[in-house]
């Protein structure tokens, strides 16, 4: 069989072994509330680098202590961040993957309980802290528990730019050699993205170029902020699944990879939602986001990258994508989870054992 999905992807100083790549996912494990990787962090993203993955993404990690999603989420706010994940990071490049790490500023949509303590809003009184967004709408919650949300103003919006700036930094500290900037799923940069949340008049709001402006000043602050070989890629929601509203739309998805790719962004991580609960998501099974990747692969007119997530289970799925020229990049999340092996099995199943061989501890296994 072909084994496209297994062939080598080079960009700027660093190759990937392969096509696959683990998707951010959120652990929820700080045990202190203090944003500092545990062993659970080591563990979880070193398996998948055992596992065979071109490479390992970390989980949102908030680039200050308000950005957090949860209290137990990651962070990178201060070397002792960094220094936190060095020994992770190394592990990662040791079996061969590429180990990146997904920068990240949860807006309006910080201070909440992890999932398995119930979820929902957790407001001062409780642990939480005050939430900011471009305006000083909050996110709809029907606990009265939740948060107080903030408007930015200017000055505090460069601040936030400047913390992103630092986070680039200390993750080239910590051995990271792919930097993403999260710019998805109804978190700080959606919410500047997204005339659904952004009803500013100044200069951050309005047109699309206002409501892009913070986005394009953090891609410039880390590019200016790390080597030119260190990779950048920006992960988006490609369609607010609002239809019948002003929302963010993947014709601008189109525009705005055009722009990035201007300004030295190599990749798009494309996923889609989170803006409000209102949205109607289209779920047309595995795949289903696909068609917004593709789209922005095809239309752009500028080079650059893309990356495809959602319902990616199978071996054939991912080597689909890659075969038929729908993204350069699978991006896999809950099937890392149920098979941190996925890479390894893939190759079996796919014939493609010459590309991707399991450590040698592992190969009586295989």
């Amino acid at each position: 069989m072909t084994t496209e999905l297994f062939s080598p992807l080079s960009i700027r100083g660093v190759t990937a072994r392969n096509r696959t790549m683990v998707s951010p996912m959120c652990q929820y494990s700080c045990e202190d509330r203090d944003g500092l990787a545990t062993d659970w962090h080591h563990v979880h993203l070193g398996s998948r680098a055992v596992g065979g993955a071109g490479i390992v993404m970390s989980e949102a990690t908030a680039v200050e202590p308000r950005g957090r999603i949860s209290p137990e989420d990651l962070g990178l706010w201060s070397d002792e961040h960094a220094a936190a994940l060095e020994e992770t990071t190394a592990f990662v490049k040791e079996q061969g993957a590429v180990p990146a790490i997904q920068l990240a500023h949860a807006g309006r949509k910080a201070s909440t309980r992890r999932p398995w303590d119930g979820g929902g809003p957790l407001g001062p009184e409780n642990g939480g802290w005050d939430v900011v967004a471009p305006t000083a709408t909050p996110w709809p919650y029907e606990d009265a528990d939740a948060p107080r949300t903030g408007r930015l103003s200017t000055d505090e919006i460069a601040d936030v730019v400047d913390a992103f700036r630092a986070g680039a930094r200390r993750a080239v500290d910590a051995g990271f050699e792919i930097l993403e900037i999260h710019g998805a799923h109804g978190y700080l940069v959606h919410e500047f993205l997204s005339p659904v949340t952004n009803q500013r008049e100044d200069e951050y709001g309005g047109s699309f170029e206002n409501r892009t402006r913070f986005l394009r000043e953090i891609v410039d602050a880390v590019r200016d902020a790390v080597a030119d070989a260190v990779p950048l890629f920006v992960r988006i929601s490609a369609t607010d699944w609002l239809d019948d509203r002003e929302s963010w739309t993947p014709a601008q998805s189109v525009r705005l990879a055009d722009d990035l790719a201007d300004r030295g962004v190599d990749l798009i991580d494309v996923s889609t939602g989170g803006i409000s609960p209102d949205q109607q998501i289209d779920w047309t099974g595995p795949n289903y986001q696909e068609r917004f990747a593709e789209r922005i692969r095809e239309e752009t007119d500028e080079e650059i990258l893309v990356g495809a997530v959602g319902g990616i289970r199978t071996a054939e799925q991912a080597q689909a994508l890659i075969r038929n020229e729908r993204a350069d990049l699978a991006i896999v999340g809950r099937e890392f989870l149920r098979d941190p092996y996925f890479p390894l099995h893939a190759a079996q199943k796919l014939g493609a054992e010459d590309h991707l061989e399991p450590p040698a501890q592992y190969r009586r296994g295989f």
